[in-house]
C-alpha cells in the first residue's frame, strides 16, 4: 500500500512542477508581448526631414530679344538691345562717341564676326526730338482740315526708328502739320471739273453734295460756276470735303 502511494505522490509533484512552468512562461510571454506592443504603439521620438525645392531655372525670354537679330553687328543692334553710357555735356551737332554693352541674352558680332559685349558706337550729338523727319515715324490724324487757311496742326506721337541713337526719350510729342489723303485723286477731280463741271460731277466727287446740286440746278451757274471750279480745283484751292490732301 505504501509502495503503491509514493508513486503517486511523486506524480503529483511533477504535476504541479509542470504547472508552474507553464504559469511562468505564460506571465513571461505576456509580458514580452506587451512591451512589443507598447514599442508599436510609441515608437519614440520622430525626425522629420524638410524637402527644400530647387529654385526652378528661368527659362523665360526678355521681350526685347525679339526685336535683336542674333549673331549680328553690334553697331547695328537697335537702341532697345544694348545699354550705353552718354554724355549729354556733349557739343550739339559734333561727332561724338559713347561705350556701350549688349543686354543679357542678346549675341553680337564685331567686323570681324567675333561675339563681343562691350563696343563703341558714332553718332551725332543731339536729342531724339532734333532728328531729321526721316528718322523717326509719327502717328496720323484723321480729323483735321488739310486744306485751311491757316493750315491746320495736330499733335503726334513721334517714335525714333530702331537703328537710329540719339539722346533723349526715343518717343516724344511733335507739332505737325495736318497731312493725310482718303483716297482723292486731283486728276479725276479736275477732269470731272473740265468734261462733267455743269452736272456739279465735281463736286459729287469731292463729297460737296450741297455744292453739287447747286450746280446741279443751275447748270454749272450758266457755266460760270464750272469755269471757277476748273482753276480752283486746278490750284488746289478746293479740296476733299473730309480735309484730306489729294493723291
Amino acid at each position: 500500500m505504501a509502495a503503491g502511494v509514493r508513486p503517486l505522490r511523486g506524480l503529483r509533484v511533477l504535476c504541479r512542477l509542470l504547472l508552474f512552468l507553464s504559469q511562468f512562461c505564460i506571465l513571461s510571454g505576456g509580458e514580452q508581448s506587451q512591451a512589443l506592443a507598447q514599442s508599436i504603439k510609441d515608437p519614440g521620438p520622430t525626425r522629420t526631414f524638410t524637402v527644400v525645392p530647387r529654385a526652378a531655372e528661368s527659362t523665360e525670354i526678355p521681350p526685347y530679344v525679339m526685336k535683336c537679330p542674333s549673331n549680328g553687328l553690334c553697331s547695328r543692334l537697335p537702341a532697345d538691345c544694348i545699354d550705353c553710357t552718354t554724355n549729354f555735356s556733349c557739343i550739339y551737332g559734333k561727332p561724338v562717341t559713347f561705350d556701350c554693352a549688349v543686354k543679357p541674352s542678346v549675341t553680337c558680332v564685331d567686323q570681324d564676326f567675333k561675339s563681343q559685349k562691350n563696343f563703341i558706337i558714332n553718332m551725332t550729338c543731339r536729342f531724339c526730338w532734333q532728328l531729321p523727319e526721316t528718322d523717326y515715324e509719327c502717328s496720323n490724324s484723321t480729323s483735321c482740315m488739310t486744306v485751311s487757311c491757316p493750315r491746320q496742326r495736330y499733335t503726334a506721337n513721334c517714335t525714333v526708328r530702331d537703328h537710329i541713337h540719339c539722346l533723349g526719350n526715343r518717343t516724344f510729342p511733335k507739332m505737325l502739320h495736318c497731312n493725310w489723303t482718303g483716297g482723292y485723286k486731283w486728276s479725276t477731280a479736275l477732269a470731272l471739273s473740265i468734261t462733267l463741271g455743269g452736272f456739279g460731277a465735281d463736286r459729287f466727287y469731292l463729297g460737296q453734295w450741297r455744292e453739287g446740286l447747286g450746280k446741279l440746278f443751275s447748270f454749272g451757274g450758266l457755266g460760270i460756276w464750272t469755269l471757277i471750279d476748273v482753276l480752283l480745283i486746278g490750284v488746289g484751292y478746293v479740296g476733299p470735303a473730309d480735309g484730306s490732301l489729294y493723291i
